[in-house]
């Protein structure tokens, strides 16, 4: 059976960029699997996650976040204090540019995912890190794109760049828990019809998603980082 927190409490799990898509199918599957589970949403309009929310009130909670404004960050810090955490994921991503090469992508596109991809992940996680447990796991949503070894064709390169950035400001942040021997995951979810994956991509989020839960929640019982599939598999830096 998948791992989860073990004792009498209920384990709660933080999922940031969860309005839709993968991060709304992951509340769903750790709310099926006995998880309360906090997502967070960037805007104020409505989203599947609110209505996730209003069919299970005592497992699913709505919180507001644009990971791109550090500024929301202390106010999100705030209330959740007190609150302890099996896992944090941060799940929020972007992409432009696709097929342009990098030379002649335009700098604030670049900004745009760099900021959202790379630098923002690491924020949150630096603010909200204390809130996870000891036996818990901080994990962000990485790409098998970040794979500087399996880049054979290039294209999509300002994404490929951000993930790859995100891998290492990952890493940096690992060697950093010099007191700590949480566990850390770095998740290729592969190639998933989502908004951002697009309408051709071969897997879709029902049949993706309950795979890569199965990862995060088997990743609680071996601690340090990983580059991981959503099979388990190590993903080549």
């Amino acid at each position: 059976m998948p791992h989860s927190t073990a004792g009498e409490h209920t384990p709660t799990a933080l999922i940031i960029g969860a309005s839709r898509g993968l991060g709304c199918a992951m509340t769903a599957e750790l709310a099926d699997r006995g998880w309360s589970v906090i997502g967070t949403v960037r805007g104020t309009a409505r989203t599947p996650l609110h209505d996730l929310a209003d069919r299970n009130p005592e497992r699913v909670r709505v919180e507001h976040l644009d990971i791109t404004e550090p500024g929301q960050l202390p106010p999100l810090r705030e209330r959740l204090t007190g609150q302890q955490l099996g896992i944090l994921f941060i799940n929020a991503g972007t992409t432009n540019n696709e097929q342009t090469p990098i030379g002649a992508v335009p700098t604030q596109d670049f900004i745009d995912v760099m900021v959202t991809n790379a630098l923002s992940p690491l924020r949150v996680i630096e603010a909200l890190d204390d809130l996870v447990t000891p036996s818990g796991l901080i994990g962000v949503m990485s790409s098998g794109q970040g794979s500087i070894a399996n880049n054979t064709n290039g294209l999509r390169e300002v994404y490929r760049g951000s993930k790859a950035a995100l891998n290492m400001f990952m890493r940096s942040y690992a060697t950093r828990q010099t007191d700590s021997d949480r566990a850390l995951l770095l998740m290729a979810p592969g190639w998933i019809r989502t908004e951002l994956g697009g309408d051709d991509a071969p897997y879709t989020v029902q049949e993706s998603v309950p795979l890569i839960v199965d990862v995060l929640l088997s990743h609680l019982d071996n601690k340090g980082l990983a580059y991981l599939d959503r099979f388990g598999e190590p993903v080549p830096w």
